[in-house]
């Protein structure tokens, strides 16, 4: 461990790896676990019941673990998960879980920026990055390698699909799909997130097969139940069929819907 000069309050039967830093004026809770070479900046608060991976960095002014801000919380032992190589930066506060769950998790290589808010029970995959002052209700999942804007406030229990992109200022109320962008207000389908899916290796096959299974969904005017018979019927099955289908399936609060839904049958007020 490296200790740099000044004030900390580090309870005793904290679990503390090997060379990690902690800088002054911090509080290690009770039921704390830190992994290997993660770094603790000053005036961050790590509360019990909190475990943290290795190779993670949290800096200033960020609350973890701070107990649930929702009335039917009764004081059960419940926990926060981070995985391997977590950044939380200035001020966010994360919340661990409920009885529901009894945990909330983020796991590894995601970027937490300033201001940012994650409430109980919410679950952050792999690769995430949730830009300054985004705001998470309870009981949210966000798919790996997913981008949040900054300024976007998800509602409780919303789903947020793998490789998605939220544009900044979004209001988020109901269950976004794997690998499109969203934007406008209502939020709304803009596009298939195909620069992102590049970077990350997927085939123009791939991204084609997406681009079509969403102009069914969004473009060609049916409703929902429709267009996954459409795209069972006429889209062979591939893992992106499934996983977009399988996420429809279990979407409780419904898919945001097209942009021309919200908009009288007008594209960008236009006819289409």
């Amino acid at each position: 461990m490296n200790f740099n000069s000044g004030l900390r309050n580090i309870h005793p039967e904290a679990q503390i790896g090997k060379n990690v830093t902690m800088d002054p004026y911090i509080n290690i809770g009770k039921n704390v676990v830190i992994g290997d070479n993660t770094h603790i900046h000053s005036f961050v608060s790590v509360l019990d019941g909190v475990k943290i991976g290795e190779d993670c960095k949290i800096f200033s002014g960020a609350i973890i673990g701070a107990i649930p801000q929702d009335l039917k919380f009764e004081g059960e032992q419940s926990i926060l998960e981070i995985g391997n190589n977590v950044t939380i930066r200035e001020y966010s506060t994360i919340n661990r879980g409920t009885k529901a769950n009894y945990k909330t998790i983020i796991e590894d290589n995601c970027l937490i920026m300033a201001y940012v808010h994650v409430a109980h029970d919410c679950i952050i995959r792999k690769n995430c990055v949730l830009a300054n002052c985004v705001n998470l209700a309870g009981h949210i999942e966000i798919g790996e390698k997913t981008v949040l804007g900054g300024l976007t406030a998800v509602h409780q229990f919303v789903k947020i699909g793998d490789h998605a992109m939220v544009g900044g200022g979004s209001l988020v109320r109901k269950d976004v799909p794997p690998f499109i962008k969203a934007a406008r207000e209502p939020l709304s389908y803009a596009g298939v997130n195909s620069v992102g899916l590049r970077r990350r290796g997927f085939s123009d096959e791939q991204i084609n097969t997406i681009q079509s299974i969403y102009r069914i969904l969004y473009v060609k005017g049916y409703n929902t139940t429709q267009a996954v018979g459409v795209i069972k019927d006429t889209i062979s099955v591939s893992p992106e069929r499934d996983k977009i289908l399988q996420f429809i399936q279990g979407a409780d609060r419904g898919i945001i819907r097209g942009f021309r839904h919200h908009n009288g049958g007008k594209v960008n007020g236009r006819s289409s």
